[in-house]
């Protein structure tokens, strides 16, 4: 599944190889182009590849610019197949590699394609991948080796469940991770090579969809395990409230308790409340779908 916004020159290329590499493994497919409202070329170029491969490519075109995660949302539920490969078009990513991906499938039900050379490039971006990466870490107790990467096969069944939380923007893929993580499925990350973008520019923007990124991870966090951030917030004002104790012990040298501290400790009361009802709202809404790819152990003899 490609989603298309003025990769004009890429996808000439790319989608033969998709076409070559899916064909020689001898693997049932169908590519899925979503033009997100280009007004270059990529169309017409879409529509000549079409011609060459009628039974290979599907197109589906927004009028206009929706946003990636719009593009994702409108592939996936085009698509036929019970999984789904997602890629950008941008040609980082090696069609070569999509066996990598499908061979763990299953019993997982998202394989990340995870970038050996993640953090190369400016250091502005690889000091925010790594954040992000080592934040989420922590928020969903897993340990997450690419959280952006856009290269991914997931279970169609599953992903269609999650498709009302994926943003317009480019956080689709944070969506799927930690949605896929918290509500209790097989995740997996296949190490892979991601390339440079074969042509034009990045159109994500460091600051803007940065703060976009912790908004969102923050979020899936509250919606699938509250206390993990309520918890340590109410311990935090509770320990703040304990020094501004001991600070007004100290100043009226005698035991009192000023008014910062009670407002700190009614805080950290207040928070572990709210923490607690979000943790009871959120254990009757999530619904498992069920999961019939377990692996079975058998003893040695048997």
């Amino acid at each position: 599944m490609l989603p298309v916004f003025e990769e004009e020159e890429v996808i000439q290329a790319l989608i033969p190889r998709i076409v070559q590499a899916m064909r020689r493994e001898g693997i049932p497919f169908e590519i899925v182009a979503v033009d997100d409202g280009s007004r270059d070329g990529s169309a017409e170029g879409l529509q000549k590849l079409r011609a060459r491969f009628p039974k290979e490519l599907r197109l589906v075109r927004h009028l206009v610019n929706r946003g990636n995660g719009a593009s994702l949302r409108t592939g996936i539920r085009v698509a036929a197949g019970g999984i789904v490969v997602t890629m950008d078009a941008d040609g980082q990513h090696s069609p070569e590699d999509i066996p990598k991906l499908l061979a763990p499938m299953p019993p997982y039900d998202l394989v990340i394609g995870a970038r050996r050379n993640l953090f190369q490039g400016s250091w502005r971006r690889a000091a925010a991948n790594r954040f992000f990466n080592l934040f989420s870490s922590w928020l969903s107790r897993t340990r997450i080796e690419d959280l952006t990467s856009g290269f991914r096969a997931m279970r169609r069944t599953v992903v269609l469940h999650f498709l009302p939380l994926f943003p317009t923007g480019f956080s689709a893929p944070t969506t799927t991770t930690l949605a896929f993580l918290k509500a209790g499925y097989n995740v997996t990350f296949v190490p892979i090579e991601g390339g440079k973008r074969a042509a034009g520019r990045s159109k994500i923007r460091l600051w803007e969809d940065g703060t976009r990124f912790v908004m969102l991870i923050l979020r899936m966090i509250i919606l699938y395990d509250p206390l993990r951030i309520f918890l340590p917030m109410g311990v935090g004002l509770s320990l703040l409230g304990v020094l501004a104790w001991i600070a007004g012990w100290i100043e009226a040298q005698r035991l009192v308790l000023p008014n910062s501290a009670i407002f700190l400790f009614s805080a950290a009361i207040l928070v572990w409340l709210l923490g607690f009802m979000s943790d009871q709202i959120t254990s009757t809404r999530i619904h498992y779908l069920g999961d019939e790819h377990v692996v079975g152990l058998e003893e040695p003899g048997e």
